[in-house]
């Protein structure tokens, strides 16, 4: 209920009235004018309340009378009756009826009272009452009152003094209060106040209102006061106290600091007195020094005195707080007064309070940005910001030195300094804040002995001070153990936090700012202002290295989980503080702290020291005294949860791991986690710890790269509890979800992290260089992990990450190569396998990028990296082969990178990826790869590790080739496409295009590509594969060739066909002849393929017969092509030199080869009319220019061609060829050039060996010289127009040789027949076959062609000699085939030559010679060349030997062939005996009649009788056909001739015995039956009576004459025989030839009687009678078969006996 409502001004009335009553009756007795006082006043009050509406406005403006009546009751000083008018003016007061008059009464009235010493409480609560109640009471009324307050503070009586003091408090509250209301009345008025003059206060406070007066009026006298000085305002004051002073000094201040800050004449008394007073109180505690004697000093030190020192900071406290901006420079000399009181040489409670002061600082972040702007960042100014955290840290750092005597419970200042060492540094997990203190176990921290436990102190983020709030102590307090170390430790906390939280706060709004101001102005570049960056670095920088070195060492001295938690998150916190705000030192050392306390003490890492070094060399000066950063010790009591090996290149001892350690090791995580993107450089730092701790805990990688804990095996030396093996998999998670948050940092933070990944990775290199030991495997790990979280832009970091990969591939040691490779291979995978946006296959770019690590694997020599690699492609080929498109030819390139060096099993795996590609890829790769695929596979052909993938891979090009078959039109559209591109692309870089076999088109050069490289595996070193590739190459071209365009065949033929050719030819004449031993194990090699160069030959049969299949098979389509005649020529130099090869399996499969090219047929065309053709079409004569009648890419037509040819043979003029006869002149030159390569072949192979050389030529084979010669007749047919004598005789050489060549021993009973079989062997079948198809075709050409007649005559009997005379091969000595040993022949001795058994050729010869002779006697070349004459001379040869010749079938032959040739030949002599051309005939067959009827040779000692008779028989047919054919036409023979026969009867007609004549051939049988013969055609011929030509009766004569002669002669030597040999018979035979000679004598005499005598010349008369004497002398003879034989001859002789007639006429007898 308001005091002003009409029922409370009511009840007011009331209560007036019956005080006054009351007073009235009270003082009745003793004060009676108080008591009509009283009267007086009700029935004031009754007339006031009638007469008023306003009741209470009346009774203010009446109350100097209406309080009148109680005053005067005061005054009486009875104590019932002033309490009662006290009571009734506070509730006057209460209803604010009292004016300003009646106010000053009621004070002077309370003084009054006040000096009595009366009611003092009553006194306090009336004042209380009446200032707070209203404003009427102000300036000196108001200082009165203030005064009596003051005056009742200082009485005896505790309880008034506790009411004054909390009166007097109020009571300047309530001014100030005014005051507040004052201004906020006038707060819309704008005055100008007038400028305040000088400094003196008296003139300043004109210018304010009345209330601000009073409020002025008293802070200065309370100054005063403070300061001992007498008051200007508060008269009457008596005594003051500095604490009671202090404290309402503090109130106000705190209380109002408004007024302070809004009225100069304030703010001026704030700098002008109060701060002044301050410094000039605290001088006590400035000089004070514990420990110093007092009395020894002259002048004695003021001792601190605690209430007033803890008072002032109380006030400096709400100074700084309130009024900095107007104290800068008296704010400065606080905090170093501040900072001061922290020193070691204060005592302990001066130290306690004024860490609560620091403390007070520490929670108030904007107030210490304001330092640092104030202070650190001007010039030439204390650095107090620095300073304060500085002396923090100091302080810390001091309470653990042990004190040199005293008490440890209360640590005294010890002298200087503080601990030494290097730099010390911690870290740990995220926590919980603030210091829990409800833990079983004392928190507590402890360093080098010294124990110091920790205390809750505050709420974190306040500071709710102990020492500071003890405003009734007198006498400092004992401090608690610990409790500063608390206070200190709370202060740093809530300093870290509140600078990092405000700081970042901040931060994040500018961000925020940032990104809308890029929003809305893309194009701009956002400025932040440069003030605020400004400030925060300097309030980072100026507080970190104090920070650091005081959490550090509390985190090393820290035994509580709790605390430790708490100073690794302030750790942390400063840390991404200083990453975001870019210092990279500070940043580097809080992380470098924490890094180092979660490993071992004094653990080497080269990281940290280095980056320790830069700090520890820094000592901070804080006013004299140096605050050194300390370096952990080793020796806290800490539970060791792990022991385990250090990460070093040397093996050294264990180390353990502490609980601490583990909990750092979780902040680390946490950091790098949480502030990964702040990290930067500092990664290196971080890792290469985490590094290390996962290596002591002995995390190995497992799968993607996450850490496991390792197996037991790993060492014996690494020890874990329970406690950390439950953590561990949490760390491990931990660990991977860090490198998962990757994920999240930007691109920047990226590449720290993977740089700092590499340089880790590079040192665990180094290390795991020198030995073998486990290598420390975490970077690669972690490189992988992160590249696998970053796939969505693994572009940038792709470089950098595989880069490095690649590298750690190529490592020594095995296990870390073998990691490199899988992390590099696992993230080539998981790219590959990445959706990407857009995908792979629209990114050419990026796929690339991913496969190039793998390319670039292959320049790794260790195979196990290999393995990996291709393991890895078969992998992406199972699982993304469909997708690789432009990366195929990457791919391809791996699969084929594989060297001999590096074993079978690479090669295995990278050949079954290239299977897989041809069995299921070929479709989905771009055709330009196709070329790869075939250059790959032919790579794994020529390697020479496994021979079985060599083969395989021939068969896979097989099965490319019948892709590339099936799928050829597609292939060659989209070969075409690219094509083009490419020769756009060149056309603008204005080069030509470059690739292999340009200008075929791109189809065709696929097809060459394959070829190509089956033509290289045609060639390689193992005979198995250049088998399987040639049948592959020829049996690919032949399938597949019609795809090719006509001018790639030209590519084919020269490039590869001809290529190819020359490469064996050349590999197999240089091939080893060394015998190959048999292959390892029991692979026996058979004897024709036991050398290379066996090997070889085979290669070299396969390859010709394939080229020579193609020239066959594909003669059309060769054929136009432009230089298909110098191809056709090229072949057949390849078949020749092949065949001339020295081995013979060779040179009988070059031989079939060149049958195969001349099977070919020329298309239908009457060739044999093309001569006519030329002269029937009338095209005048003109000779063609050879270069024009070529034409465009003809070949010039060559000096033998058919054109000069038919010009030659035919006589005809040349005349150009109507279209369509080029070709037959080019068919015809292509048969030349293959005769002149059979020419020269036979030439060189036939020709026998020069000299005796001791070592074995070689000799061509049987078989080979049968095919050789076998190919005429095929050849012939194509060539017998323009064939000429000269090729004829050509022919004769090489048919010669062939024959004459011997054979081995050893071959021969393969070959021959055996000796008495009179056979053939097939050379010498092919000889007379290929002589015959010459006659043949002799016989039904032109006439031109019979002179070549003779020739083949002449080449028939010179093979009809070979029966008598075996021909010469060179010097080999032959063996005749009978002879040779060949029935035993020894293993290795050298063969011997055997030469044929020529017999049953030469005879078989003859039997042609007789046969041709018969059809072409009458031939003029035959006559003109006197064949009949060379037939005679070469059958002297065996009829001459007869029975001396290998076979006894020969000179039989012989005889028969010359009887069928003399009886078709002798008619043609006698016909053309005039012409002189048989002139040389005739003396040639005498002798050979000689040469046979009186043989040299003597039967063989075993011929029967009825052989001898059969031969004697064939001789008389020689004598019946002198008789029939010969001497009948004598005349038209030579007379020599004919003489030479009657001689030769004549020797016939007597037994002939030679001269020599021996006891041996005594039985040798007589050949009566011929003798006989012989003289019967001798007389017939004798006296043939009608002689018809003078020649006729010649011959007769001389017949005669040759009997007589002979008769003579065998009667003389029978005589001297007979004489010589006395009483012995004479041989059978001499005595058979007189009785012969006697008969034929006898038989003469007959015929001459019978004989007209005109026909006998007298001559003959004259021998006749010549005979007897020698008949007579025969008569002695001691034969009976002689003597009647002798009787017989004599008898006739007695015609002759008749008287001698002498008859002279003319002069003659």
């Amino acid at each position: 209920m308001s005091t002003s409502s009409p029922e409370a001004v009511k009840k007011l009335l009331e209560n007036m009235q019956t005080d006054l009553r009351s007073l009235s009756m009270e003082c009745k007795k003793k004060f009676p004018p108080v008591k009509e006082a009283a009267e007086s006043g009700i029935v004031k009050i009754k007339t006031i309340a009638a007469r008023n509406t306003d009741i209470l406005a009346a009774l203010k403006e009446n109350s100097l009378e209406v309080v009148q009546p109680f005053l005067m009751g005061c005054g009486t000083k009875e104590p019932k009756i002033t309490q009662l008018c006290l009571a009734a003016i506070q509730r006057l007061m209460s209803h604010e009826v009292v004016s300003e008059a009646a106010a000053g009464n009621i004070i002077n009235m309370l003084w009054q009272l006040m000096e009595n010493g009366l009611e003092e409480l009553k006194l306090l609560q009336t004042v209380l009452v009446l200032l707070t109640t209203n404003t009427v009471v102000h300036d000196e009324v108001l200082s009165k009152a203030i005064v009596l307050c003051f005056r009742l503070h200082f009485t005896k009586d505790t309880i008034t003094n506790n009411t004054a003091a909390a009166t007097v408090r109020q009571v300047v509250t309530v001014v100030f209060e005014r005051m507040v209301a004052e201004d906020e009345r006038f707060k819309g008025i704008v005055e100008q106040p007038p400028p305040v003059q000088g400094n003196t206060n008296r003139r300043s406070v004109s210018t304010l209102r009345p209330s601000a007066k009073d409020a002025y009026m008293l802070f200065q006298d309370l100054c005063q006061l403070v300061n001992a000085d007498a008051p200007y305002w508060l008269v009457g004051m008596t005594e003051m106290t500095r604490t009671f002073g202090l404290e309402l000094l503090e109130s106000v201040l705190n209380d109002f600091p408004g007024v302070f800050l809004q009225h100069q004449e304030f703010s001026f008394l704030l700098k002008e007195r109060v701060c002044p007073l301050v410094i000039k109180l605290f001088s006590p505690n400035i000089k004070f020094r514990q420990g110093s004697c007092s009395a020894a000093s002259p002048v004695p030190v003021e001792k601190p005195y605690f209430p007033i020192c803890m008072r002032l900071l109380r006030v400096v406290s709400v100074l700084i707080k309130h009024f900095y901006t107007l104290l800068v420079t008296e704010c400065e000399i606080f905090l170093s007064l501040l900072v001061k009181f922290l020193d070691g040489e204060k005592p302990q409670w001066l130290r306690a309070v004024a860490v609560e002061s620091v403390h007070r600082l520490c929670v108030q972040p904007h107030l210490l940005r304001s330092f640092c702007q104030s202070y650190d960042m001007k010039q030439h100014s204390t650095k107090v910001f620095r300073d304060i955290v500085n002396a923090l840290g100091s302080f810390i750092q001091s309470l653990f030195i042990i004190p040199n005597a005293g008490n440890i419970t209360i640590v005294s200042a010890p002298v200087g300094g503080s601990g030494s060492g290097a730099q010390g540094t911690a870290q740990g997990g995220p926590g919980a804040g603030g210091v829990g203190g409800n833990l079983t176990t004392q928190a507590a921290f402890e360093y080098r002995g010294t124990w110091i436990p920790l205390m809750t102190v505050s709420v974190q983020g306040s500071a709710k001070a102990t020492y500071l709030e003890m405003l009734d102590k007198v006498e400092p307090p004992s401090i608690p153990e610990g409790y500063a170390m608390s206070v200190a430790f709370s202060a740093l906390l809530d300093l870290v936090r509140g600078i990092t939280s405000m700081i970042e706060r901040e931060l994040t709004i500018e961000e925020g700012v940032a990104a809308e101001f890029r929003e809305a102005h893309p194009d701009q570049e956002w400025q932040p202002q440069p003030g605020a960056h400004l400030v925060w670095e300097e309030m980072v920088s100026a507080c970190w290295c104090g920070l650091l070195a005081a959490l550090s060492l509390l985190l090393d001295a820290s035994t509580d989980e709790t605390a430790t938690e708490s100073i690794l998150k302030a750790e942390l916190t400063m840390a991404s503080l200083c990453g975001r705000l870019g210092l990279v030192t500070p940043r580097d050392a809080f992380i470098t702290a924490i890094c180092k306390a979660s490993l071992p003490p004094h653990y080497a890492l080269t990281v940290l020291s280095s980056n320790a070094a830069n700090l520890s060399n820094k000592a901070y000066s804080i006013q004299g005294q140096s605050v050194q950063i300390i370096s952990p010790s080793s020796e806290s009591h800490q539970q060791v949860v792990a022991v385990g090996q250090p990460l070093a290149a040397q093996p050294q001892g264990t180390v353990v791991l502490t609980a601490k350690n583990i909990q750092c090791m979780r902040t680390l995580l946490n950091l790098a986690h949480c502030h990964g993107a702040v990290l930067g450089t500092s990664w290196q730092l971080v890792l290469a710890t985490l590094q290390h701790l996962v290596w002591i805990l002995g995390l190995k990688p497992g799968l993607g790269g996450a850490l496991k804990p390792g197996r037991a095996v790993e060492g014996p030396s690494t020890v874990l509890t329970t406690a950390v093996m439950t953590d561990l998999p949490i760390i491990s998670n931990i660990l991977s979800r860090l490198f998962e948050s990757s994920q999240y940092l930007d691109d920047v933070s990226l590449h720290h992290l993977i740089n700092a990944l590499c340089s880790l990775s590079m040192e665990a290199m180094e290390m795991a260089c020198g030995n073998n030991k486990e290598p420390s495997l975490f970077a690669v790990a972690k490189l992988l992990e992160t590249g696998l979280v970053n796939m969505d832009r693994i572009e940038i970091l792709w470089r950098p990450l595989t880069g490095h990969l690649l590298e750690v591939c190529q490592h020594l040691n095995s296990r870390m190569r073998e990691w490199g490779a899988e992390a590099l291979t696992a993230l080539i995978k998981a790219g590959l396998a990445y959706k990407h946006d857009p995908p792979l296959a629209h990114n050419q770019r990026l796929q690339l990028l991913l496969l190039n690590p793998l390319k670039e694997l292959s320049n790794v020599l260790h195979a196990d990296i290999r393995q990996k690699q291709l393991e890895c492609v078969l992998q992406i080929l199972q699982n993304q082969g469909d997708g690789l498109g432009p990366g195929w030819p990457l791919v391809l390139g791996v699969i084929g990178a594989i060297r001999n060096d590096q074993g079978e099993s690479l090669i295995r795996t990278a050949f079954q990826c290239l299977q897989l590609v041809v069995t299921d890829f070929l479709p989905t790769m771009p055709c330009t790869c196709l070329q790869i695929v075939v250059d790959v596979a032919g790579s794994f052909g020529l390697q020479n590790q496994e021979l079985n993938i060599s083969l395989t891979s021939i068969g896979l090009l097989w099965n490319i080739s019948d892709y590339f078959f099936q799928r050829g039109e597609a292939i060659t559209q989209e070969l075409g496409r690219e094509e083009e591109l490419l020769q756009k692309q060149a056309q603008e870089k204005g080069e030509t295009l470059n690739r292999p076999f340009h200008p075929a088109p791109p189809f065709d050069c696929l097809w060459l590509c394959l070829y190509a490289k089956l033509g290289e595996l045609c060639v390689d070193p193992r005979p198995a594969v250049r088998k399987s590739a040639g049948q592959t190459l020829f049996s690919t071209i032949a399938a597949h060739g019609t795809l090719l365009q006509q001018p790639t065949w030209h590519i084919v033929v020269w490039k590869v066909l001809f290529h190819l050719l020359d490469r064996v030819r050349s590999s197999s004449t240089t091939a080893d002849k060394e015998k190959i031993e048999s292959g390892g194990g029991n692979i026996l090699i058979h004897h024709s393929r036991d050398t290379a160069e066996k090997q070889w030959a085979e290669t070299w049969v396969l390859t010709l017969a394939g080229v020579a299949r193609i020239f066959n098979t594909r003669r059309y389509l060769l054929q136009q092509l432009g230089d298909f005649f110098k191809a056709w020529e090229i072949l057949l130099d390849h078949i020749q030199s092949a065949a001339l090869s020295k081995n013979n399996e060779v040179s009988l499969a070059a031989l079939k080869s060149f049958q195969e090219i001349l099977q070919i047929v020329t298309p239908s065309r009457d060739s044999d009319k093309s001569a006519d053709a030329l002269a029937a079409m009338g095209v005048p004569p003109v000779l063609i220019d050879p270069l024009s009648a070529s034409g465009p890419g003809r070949p010039l037509v060559r000096s033998d061609s058919l054109v000069e040819r038919l010009t030659r043979y035919n006589g005809a003029e040349l005349q150009a060829p109507p279209p369509g006869e080029e070709s037959a002149l080019e068919d015809s030159a292509l048969w030349w050039s293959a005769w002149n390569t059979w020419y020269r072949t036979g030439m060189e192979s036939t020709r026998p060996p020069s000299g005796t050389t001791e070592k074995l030529s070689f000799i061509p084979s049987q078989p080979f010289l049968t095919a050789l010669i076998q190919i005429f007749p095929a050849l012939y047919q194509h060539i017998k127009t323009g064939f000429s004598m000269e090729d004829l005789r050509k022919l004769g050489v090489i048919l010669h040789g062939a024959v004459s060549v011997p054979i081995s021993s050893d071959a021969s009973p393969f070959i021959l027949p055996s000796y008495t079989e009179a056979v053939l062997t097939s050379l010498q079948e092919a000889v007379l076959t290929a002589l015959d198809v010459l006659q043949k075709a002799i016989c039904v050409g032109p006439e031109n062609l019979q002179v070549m007649y003779p020739a083949i005559f002449e080449q028939l009997l010179l093979f009809v000699e070979f029966s008598c005379k075996p021909p010469q091969y060179g010097k080999i000595e032959t063996k005749h085939v009978a002879n040779a040993k060949y029935n035993q022949i020894q293993l290795f001795a050298p063969a011997e030559w055997v030469a044929l058994n020529y017999v049953p050729f030469a005879e078989r010869s003859l039997e042609v010679v007789v046969d041709l002779y018969h059809k072409t006697a009458c031939h003029k070349a035959v006559i003109n060349e006197k064949v009949l004459q060379n037939i005679i001379k070469t059958l002297r040869m065996p009829l001459g030997l007869k029975y001396a010749c290998p076979s006894e079938s020969t000179w039989k032959l012989a005889v028969a062939s010359l009887l069928k040739v003399l009886s078709i030949g002798l008619p043609v002599a006698r016909q053309h005996a005039s012409s002189g051309k048989f002139d040389t005939m005739w003396p040639e067959l005498a002798n050979a009649f000689e040469d046979f009827l009186f043989t040299k040779s003597t039967p063989p000692d075993n011929v029967s009788i009825q052989e001898f008779q059969k031969n004697e028989a064939i001789d008389v047919e020689v004598v019946q056909l002198i008789s029939t054919e010969i001497l009948p036409f004598a005349n038209f023979i030579p007379k020599d001739f004919v003489g030479q026969i009657m001689t030769m009867l004549n020797k016939g007609s007597i037994h002939s015995q030679s001269p020599s004549f021996t006891e041996a051939e005594i039985d040798v049988r007589m050949r009566e039956e011929f003798s006989k013969v012989c003289f019967e055609t001798l007389l017939q011929f004798s006296f043939s009576n009608k002689v018809s030509t003078p020649q006729e009766g010649y011959i007769s004569r001389m017949a005669l004459s040759v009997l007589l002669k002979r008769s003579q002669d065998v009667l003389q030597r029978y005589v001297e025989d007979e004489r010589l040999s006395g009483r012995c018979p004479l041989p059978r035979q001499q005595v058979t030839e007189i009785i012969f000679v006697l008969k034929a004598i006898s038989t003469l005499m007959d015929s001459l009687k019978k004989t007209q005598p005109e026909n006998v010349d007298g001559n003959t008369w004259g021998q006749v009678i010549a005979l007897y004497p020698t008949l007579v002398e025969c008569i002695t003879c001691s034969s009976s078969e002689v003597s009647s034989a002798l009787k017989e001859a004599l008898g006739p002789f007695k015609d002759f006996m008749q008287p001698p007639v002498s008859r002279v006429q003319n002069g003659e007898s």
